[in-house]
């Protein structure tokens, strides 16, 4: 495949440059992956630019949980999108819902006001919204980039027939994007059902801490997860991943 995006979710410095170094074109960059993602700090972005120049994208996403956002969290991503604009980074990753599932357009518009200039993508509160090809239409509309989906199924090898029929909808009016459970021995099936050449990955494995004094007692988040392990993107992972997509 000659034209392919393969986008790395990182929310470390030191997973952004495994995700260089395996060969990722791009990074979504975020916080707190392990819950979903969501907004990075300014300073993440800043010192990742002391050492790579890889084209980043950044995940606004002001808290865990769903797409419909109060007035206050509204006026945060707004001055974050203009902040990340202004520190360089080359697009964002957004997306708002209306409680009944369709797109806010009036407020994902306003984003896009802050983003004058920056790639857009809408990430996957299209995965949540009620019917997928207006979305999609709707998104198109306000003149996005890319849209990030794993076909409103948890994983993308299960949303792949609606990966196809988005991508033929389309007519290259607007870039699809399979996420959500990539990694290299998934991509080629993914492909052939769909057809899609973008595709979205963490490729994260899990380290253990440097703590050896622990106190496994208490808990500082939540009950399933553990303090002492660490996620971070394996090279290895984005290198297999980037040579299938070469291969293919």
């Amino acid at each position: 495949m000659k034209d392919f995006v393969l986008e790395v979710c990182a929310d470390s410095v030191e997973s952004v440059l495994a995700g260089e170094h395996g060969g990722a074109t791009r990074i979504e960059l975020c916080g707190n992956l392990v819950i979903g993602g969501t907004t990075p700090s300014p300073k993440l972005i800043e010192e990742i630019r002391k050492h790579s120049h890889i084209p980043i994208h950044v995940l606004i996403r002001p808290r865990y949980g769903d797409f419909c956002y109060t007035a206050y969290e509204y006026s945060i991503m707004k001055e974050e999108v203009r902040m990340f604009r202004e520190l360089g980074a080359e697009g964002v990753v957004i997306g708002v819902l209306k409680p009944e599932g369709t797109l806010n357009m009036e407020a994902v518009y306003g984003l896009m006001e802050e983003a004058e200039g920056m790639s857009v993508t809408l990430h996957r509160a299209f995965d949540m919204s009620a019917e997928p090809y207006e979305t999609m239409e709707q998104a198109i509309s306000l003149e996005m980039d890319t849209i990030l989906t794993s076909g409103q199924k948890n994983i993308c090898t299960e949303g792949a027939p609606l990966l196809k029929s988005l991508r033929e909808k389309s007519r290259g009016r607007i870039c699809i994007q399979a996420g959500g459970g990539v990694n290299a021995a998934v991509i080629p099936g993914v492909y052939r059902t769909s057809g899609v050449t973008a595709y979205h990955m963490s490729g994260k494995a899990a380290l253990d801490s440097a703590m050896t004094y622990r106190k496994e007692e208490v808990n500082m988040g939540l009950p399933s997860l553990s303090e002492y392990t660490i996620y971070r993107t394996r090279e290895e992972s984005i290198r297999q991943a980037r040579q299938v997509l070469e291969e293919i």
